[in-house]
């Protein structure tokens, strides 16, 4: 049976992939306003994806019968003043997550909870890509700076990602 402990942290958790969805959404609604619209499609992506993440979690509490309790979710920062702060704020929005992933492993193993602990291996290696990815995109604006033609490649690069709905909940 799962702790009560864990329960709340994986409730929490649920509340910061949907907040990671509303932020993702804001980024979404400044990268449109500044007409980038690769940006855009790829922080909408991102919000696709994060409510996927939460809907994961809800999932595997349903399997184990733990009480889901949908917190509050705060509402994003919705002014940026520029791409580099966007893409800084994404970096450490993943590195905050992946904390909280970690915890959650330390405690599931400190309990001995083996289904929550292997559950949260997908978690572990998703953050692994969306740190990397969070990471590579602030190096490539930092590369070219407030260089337009720059920043149109990397624009028309981002315009490329398709959302790929999840196969299963595994």
């Amino acid at each position: 049976m799962t702790s009560k402990n864990i329960v709340k942290l994986l409730n929490d958790q649920i509340q910061k992939e949907f907040y990671s969805s509303y932020l993702y959404l804001s980024m979404t609604a400044y990268f449109k306003s500044v007409n980038l619209d690769g940006f855009a499609n790829f922080y909408f992506i991102q919000a696709q994806e994060e409510k996927d993440h939460a809907l994961r979690i809800f999932d595997y509490m349903n399997q184990i019968g733990a009480k889901i309790v949908l917190e509050k979710i705060d509402a994003p920062k919705v002014d940026f003043e520029s791409i580099e702060e966007v893409l800084k704020l994404a970096l450490e929005h993943e590195q905050f997550v992946t904390k909280s992933i970690h915890n959650i492993v330390d405690v599931a193993l400190s309990e001995k909870d083996h289904s929550t602990y292997s559950f949260l291996q997908w978690f572990i290696n998703e953050q692994v890509e969306e740190e990397d990815t969070a990471d590579g995109n602030l190096k490539k604006f930092q590369l070219v700076g407030n260089d337009g033609r720059g920043i149109l490649m990397i624009d028309a690069e981002l315009a490329q990602r398709v959302y790929t709905p999840p196969v299963a909940n595994n």
